[in-house]
């Protein structure tokens, strides 16, 4: 079941303070709040997820593995080990950290992304056993990069702002 976006209190800047505010608030406010994102790579394909259509924003887009807020007292490595296995169902990846990027996107219903995001990176030697939380997850998919690229070019729609910008600005930190 769904828990209400603004009972999560993330890390967000609020007159120049970085301070726990509500999620829903943060998003509505476009405020600049921290996140972690999470690419999960075995060979040259990308494990991406649908998002559930129960999401408050950007329901039934694809994204890139994983991606959430971290709780006010979390550091970026346990929150991204957290949310993969809240969300896959996946545990026990060697995550690497790549970089920290900011992007501020409009997600649709008045709601703005504006993410300070520490991006990590899981090379596994096959694909690994997913059992997606369905009230986060509606699929997954492998897809290689290049036709990754090829499907937003076609069908940007169907994508979340954050994954198009992510390989538009930002694929030369994640992927190298």
């Amino acid at each position: 079941m769904q828990t209400d976006p603004d009972s999560d209190l993330i890390p967000a800047w609020v007159d120049g303070d970085l301070t726990p505010v509500g999620k829903l608030e943060v998003h509505q406010r476009g405020l600049r709040h921290k996140a972690v994102s999470v690419f999960v790579l075995c060979g040259d394909a990308l494990l991406i997820q649908r998002r559930a259509m129960g999401k408050y924003h950007t329901p039934g887009l694809w994204a890139n593995t994983c991606c959430t807020h971290p709780h006010w007292d979390e550091t970026p490595n346990t929150c991204a080990h957290r949310r993969l296995h809240q969300e896959l169902g996946v545990q026990g990846l060697t995550l690497s950290y790549r970089d920290q990027v900011e992007y501020r996107a409009d997600v649709g219903g008045g709601l703005i992304e504006h993410e300070l995001v520490d991006i990590f990176v899981a090379r596994v030697d096959q694909h690994v056993a997913c059992l997606p939380n369905p009230d986060e997850v509606m699929q997954i998919d492998w897809i290689t990069l290049d036709d990754l690229r090829a499907r937003i070019h076609a069908t940007p729609e169907l994508f979340t702002p954050w994954l198009r910008i992510y390989l538009d600005q930002h694929a030369g930190q994640i992927f190298a």
